[in-house]
């Protein structure tokens, strides 16, 4: 198992590496999602992660890219509304589990917003989008019980 990469060090200590999800809002009309993500395809930024929220007018669709920048100008291009949050991708492998991860967090009294899988990650571990309350707290916890936690460049890249 490869180790997860030092934190970087900062004047209040160490930052926990975290990624941006996109909460997009698209019109809940049938082949809009296909738009979008076309939009994606054709610039080699890979959707590494995505939930969507259906309700009966609109939808939104939550995405990890690989390339943060390039998957913003991608939106902007489309002309489509959006919103911006740092999320911890967290992996789950032998002694690290969902349950476990669940109690460390409820321990510390920090509560999930939501969560969904990674999808395509190429080392056979399952890994996790979380959004907590704290996110800086919830990263120190779970590095302290040695969750292996993702930054953008770990993220799976583009397949051609």
């Amino acid at each position: 198992m490869s180790q997860a990469p030092t934190p970087v060090e900062t004047s209040r200590g160490y930052t926990n590496p975290t990624v941006t999800q996109f909460s997009i809002f698209l019109a809940n009309r049938v082949g809009r999602l296909h738009e979008m993500t076309r939009g994606f395809d054709e610039s080699h930024v890979r959707i590494c992660a995505m939930a969507v929220h259906e309700a009966s007018d609109h939808a939104v669709i939550r995405i990890v890219p690989n390339m943060a920048a390039a998957a913003r100008q991608i939106l902007l291009d489309q002309k489509l509304p959006f919103m911006e949050s740092e999320v911890l991708v967290v992996c789950l492998d032998q002694g690290h589990s969902l349950t476990g991860m669940c109690e460390h967090l409820l321990r510390a009294e920090l509560s999930i917003r939501f969560a969904y899988p990674l999808m395509g990650w190429h080392l056979g571990v399952s890994c996790i989008v979380l959004a907590v309350d704290d996110l800086t707290l919830a990263g120190q916890i779970l590095r302290r019980k040695e969750y292996r936690l993702l930054g953008e460049a770990e993220l799976p890249k583009h397949s051609e």
